[in-house]
């Protein structure tokens, strides 16, 4: 018996392995049948992201046949369906770790069981273990409207959570992520703080503000305040801490320091903060403002439009036309149209506090 040459061997060889692989990957970069998708949603700060390979229905029966019920299900194609997550979250009513996660499924009639593994680099679920399980949670499928390629979407998103829906064929599997966005925010500041941010006073002032407006850590909203007035005492802070103080209940505190801000404050950031109390319906303190302003500040073109508010107010249209044509008048260019606009609206005798 003749021996094969050894480059015939080597060829088999390598055929055999060719062949070993041929239903598990490619091994050249070529089209796939499932073409691969990223979905991304931010919540917050936190980032979902979900890498997976859209196979398509292509007249098949999808559901207990192709994708049998009762069996883990790589919920995808090709590599593992991966879902990855930037900070600490919660998956239902479930907390999960932030991190990578192979994302797993077990399809029922009535109910699915959506599995995040901590192994995310197998290809599909034919080698999951349920010993690797991060989390497990059940869910109810819903009929959907047909979808020939499988896809993720992201669904009904809020302030601080978002719906994460598998739709293929006819069916769609939805999840909900929730996120702890103050927590998370608040663990971000005190990192973005440490940075060259933290000797701007608008930085700090903006950490401030955030807090402020989402009624979460008042003392520290107060402390970004100061530090922000630390380094450069300006209006915006000084009101900033007035504010915040107010909400605190220290309402002659709050005043000083308001006090404080008007003495140092120009004639537009008075009217803007005027203006700011005209929208939160607070309508009597900013004609009060107005008044301050148009006696400070005389001569500026913004307080002819103060005064113009004040005699609309008090009913005399006349004498607003006069002042709001003066500050139309003196206004920089970009603005000029709003005042005109303003102006008309005087002539015709409508209120423009409202």
């Amino acid at each position: 018996m003749k021996k094969r040459p050894l480059l015939a061997v080597l060829a088999i060889g390598a055929l055999l392995l060719l062949a070993s692989h041929s239903h598990a990957q490619t091994i050249l970069n070529l089209p796939r049948a499932s073409q691969h998708a990223v979905a991304i949603q931010r919540v917050g700060l936190t980032d979902i992201s979900i890498d997976y390979s859209r196979p398509l229905v292509n007249g098949r029966q999808i559901w207990g046949k192709l994708v049998p019920y009762g069996q883990v299900w790589r919920a995808g194609a090709n590599e593992n369906t991966v879902i990855s997550f930037t900070d600490p979250v919660v998956v239902g009513d479930k907390p999960l770790e932030k991190g990578v996660y192979g994302l797993h499924m077990i399809p029922g009639e009535n109910e699915w069981t959506v599995i995040f593994s901590k192994n995310a680099s197998s290809w599909g679920s034919f080698s999951y273990r349920q010993d690797e399980d991060a989390l497990r949670v059940n869910v109810k499928p819903q009929a959907s409207e047909f979808h020939e390629a499988l896809a993720y979407e992201f669904d009904d998103v809020k302030p601080d959570s978002a719906l994460v829906t598998l739709r293929w064929e006819k069916v769609s599997v939805p999840f909900r992520i929730s996120v702890p966005v103050g927590d998370v925010v608040q663990e971000n500041l005190k990192s973005q703080l440490r940075s060259g941010a933290q000797y701007v006073w608008e930085s700090w002032d903006e950490a401030a503000n955030y807090l402020l407006a989402s009624k979460e850590n008042l003392p520290q909203a107060l402390d970004y305040a100061n530090r922000s007035i630390q380094v450069e005492s300006r209006f915006d802070n000084l009101m900033t801490k007035s504010q915040i103080l107010e909400a605190m209940g220290k309402k002659d505190e709050s005043a000083t320091v308001r006090a404080k801000a008007f003495d140092v404050a120009n004639a537009i950031q008075l009217h803007s903060f005027a203006r700011q109390l005209q929208f939160q319906g607070h309508q009597d303190q900013a004609l009060e403002i107005f008044r301050a302003n148009v006696k400070k500040y005389p001569d500026e073109w913004i307080t002819h439009s103060d005064a113009a508010r004040l005699a609309c107010a008090n009913g005399d249209f006349d004498h607003a036309v006069k002042e709001m044509k003066v500050a139309a008048a003196g206004a920089p260019d970009q603005y000029k149209s709003a005042f005109d606009r303003l102006v008309k609206r005087l002539e015709a005798k409508e209120d423009i506090n409202k």
